[in-house]
Order: structure tokens, then C-alpha cells, then sequence
């Protein structure tokens, strides 16, 4: 049976609500190393931060999701940039894909500006887009950035999916060249290499979401909508933890965003120390919003950030600059893992945000 886009855009809403998180074991090796003299108070934390030009009052946003699936879609859209707005996050949507190619759906996407006329929006299409594309999709948002989103194992896994990944690289080189605003090559859930970063610098991209595995996993929906799937593809790809730092041991030029089963303000402070300079948020919020509805992902949202100032505190840590400083310790299957990829992850553990400031 052939399923609409729009049927489609729902039934990933509906089947990413059913699956819920694959949680990474990989956040678990990362153990921060106690600083009985952290020699700061609450009040020194400060999480605004900068990333590519862009100005953020948190170093957490939320990540794209939905659009372009009709009214359902449409609210949760409307919700998600509601809570944006009330809690200074910038937010993500939903490939715009459906939009371009109907323009029906426009309005599922338009809402996020306008229920928030001044916050940081970011446009999202695939790497099939045209320079054209990508400025329809910003235009349509008046978006700050734009993400293109990779997506490989979720398209071969999809029964409709695409299956010619050819010229990609060079159709993000343009995009990037053609665009007045950052752009953002994002990974959908199975992590980025650090060959992929690589290739990305050499197309001129200076900002990568990882996207690790860990968070919302497309294999398995994509499996469920299958009549034989494909079983291999379900625990493919690589935790956020690991994909972070693999893609920050290329560039320090390169901003780094991390994304994929980051579920506490614990797992967020460690993403940021191990490298990131933002953390995409997707699936936990839709849970928290779809469930129990826009007042709780407030809450929760609130509840993030008092409980990234109180672990920044006890580690000394003032800014997400510092958190960059502060030592830990990798252990487990992400040391094993980096060992084998040629990454030293001693000096993690010797760093100071102490001699650093002296």
C-alpha cells in the first residue's frame, strides 16, 4: 500500500512516541572527577553561549521533529515553538520537504515563527536539496539557520525510501556557498564519523549536529512499517558520547553539536565537556509534550537547566568554555572504542579549569 507523505510524517510521530529512546550505556563511561574546591558560587554559572554566529540564551534546543503531516503535526509544532519562546531555547522543525512540495503544509511549519517572532529558528531539509530548496525552506521560517539532515540507514530501512545517496556531499558544498545563514549537516540518529567530519570541512561546513545513536532510532521505526525488515540496521550507528568526540578531535574549528539520548542535565554537562558546544534535544521532549502536555516540558525544561548550573558549580565550571576544561575520565566500551580509532583520551582526564583561568 502507498503511503502519503503526510500519512507518513504521522505515522514517525506515532511510532517515535511507541519506540521511545535506544539509551547509549556510552553517557555511563564518561565519570566526571571531583572538585571538593570548585572556588565559584551558583550565581557565577552562566549558560548562554555562542555557536556559528548564532546567540543562545541555553546551550540546549530543540531539535527537529515534525511538520508537514497536517493539523496533528501543525499543534505539535505550534507547542514545541510555544515552549521555545517561554524558555529562551532555539528551536529546530521537521524536514520542510513537504512543504516545498505541497504547499498545503506550509502553515504546519510557518507557526514556529510565528509563536516566536524573535527566537532562533532552524530551517531542515535533506541532502537531496537544491540551493533553491534551501532558500524556499529558510525563507518560508525566516530561519537563522539551516540544517540538512543525513540520512541513510533511515532511507534504506524505509520501504519508500530513497536509494541513490550519490553527489550529496557536493549539493551541501553549494548549499553552503548559496545560503546567507549557518548551515548545519545533521545526522538523524546513527552518529557521525570522524571521516564524515572530514569531508564535511572539505565542503566548506564549519557546524555538524552528530546526531549519535542513543536517542529516537529510525531503523526501528522504519522496521515497523515494513513487511520483512531488516534487522541488522536496528543497532547500527554510534553512540552521541563517542560520535562527539571523534568529530572534535578533527577540527577545533569546527562547531560541534551533540544530539541522541541526551535525557538528564547530567548526560547534557557531559556531551558539552566531552566537546559539544550545543545539545539537540528531540524525542524526549515530544514524549514529555504529546503525554503530559506543554506546561510539564516547561517544567521540564526549567528543571534541566537548575540541575546543569548545580553539576557546573560542583565542577568549577562558570561557562560552557569551562566545561571544555574540566577532567574526566573515559572508561568502558568509549575507551575501547576511541582507543581503536586512534584518539588519546588521557588528555581528558588532565585538563584544569583551575590553570586554565591562572
Amino acid at each position: 500500500m502507498i503511503v502519503s507523505r503526510t500519512e507518513r510524517k504521522w505515522e514517525h510521530i506515532r511510532y517515535a512516541l511507541e519506540t521511545g529512546q535506544k539509551s547509549s550505556s556510552a553517557f555511563d563511561d564518561i565519570k566526571f572527577i571531583h572538585q571538593s574546591l570548585p572556588d565559584i558560587s551558583v550565581l557565577d554559572v552562566r549558560l548562554n553561549h555562542s555557536i556559528g554566529g548564532l546567540s543562545l540564551s541555553s546551550p540546549i534546543f530543540i531539535n527537529a521533529m515534525t511538520g508537514g503531516g497536517g493539523e496533528k503535526t501543525y499543534q505539535i509544532n505550534q507547542q514545541l515553538a510555544m515552549a521555545a519562546k517561554e524558555t529562551g531555547l532555539a528551536m529546530a522543525v521537521g524536514s520542510q520537504t513537504a512543504a516545498l512540495k505541497d504547499q498545503t503544509q506550509r502553515y504546519t511549519y510557518e507557526v514556529i515563527r510565528k509563536e516566536n517572532p524573535s527566537g532562533i529558528i532552524i530551517a531542515n531539509l535533506g541532502s537531496e536539496a537544491t540551493v533553491d530548496d534551501a532558500k524556499a525552506a529558510a525563507a518560508m521560517i525566516e530561519a537563522d539557520a539551516l540544517q540538512i539532515h543525513l540520512n541513510v540507514i533511515q532511507e534504506l530501512t524505509m520501504p519508500e525510501g530513497d536509494r541513490d545517496f550519490s553527489g550529496a556531499l557536493k549539493r551541501i558544498e553549494m548549499i553552503v556557498k548559496g545560503l546567507d545563514i549557518p548551515v548545519i549537516v545533521k545526522e538523524v540518529g546513527f552518529g557521525m564519523s570522524l571521516e564524515t567530519v572530514r569531508a564535511l570541512i572539505s565542503a566548506g561546513v564549519t557546524m555538524a549536529d552528530v546526531g549519535g545513536f542513543g536517542g529516537t532510532n529510525f531503523a526501528e521505526i522504519e522496521n515497523k512499517r515494513r513487511k520483512k525488515i531488516l534487522p541488522f540496521f536496528i543497532d547500527w550507528g554510534i553512540p552521541a558520547p563517542v560520535s562527539i568526540i571523534e568529530a572534535s578531535s578533527v577540527s577545533s574549528q569546527m562547531t560541534i553539536i551533540g544530539s541522541g539520548g541526551f535525557n538528564s542535565g547530567l548526560d547534557i554537562v557531559k556531551g558539552l565537556a566531552l566537546g559539544a558546544d550545543a545539545i539537540g534535544v528531540a524525542g524526549y521532549f515530544l514524549k514529555i509534550l504529546v503525554k503530559e502536555g506543554i506546561d510539564r516540558l516547561r517544567e521540564e525544561i526549567d528543571s534541566l537547566h537548575h540541575e546543569m548550573v548545580l553539576i557546573m558549580t560542583a565542577l568549577g565550571a562558570k561557562t560552557i568554555s569551562d566545561l571544555k576544561k574540566t577532567p574526566l575520565l573515559i572508561t568502558g566500551e568509549t575507551y575501547h572504542w576511541l582507543n581503536q580509532r586512534g584518539i588519546d583520551t588521557k588528555g581528558y582526564s588532565q585538563r584544569s579549569i583551575q590553570s586554565k583561568r591562572g
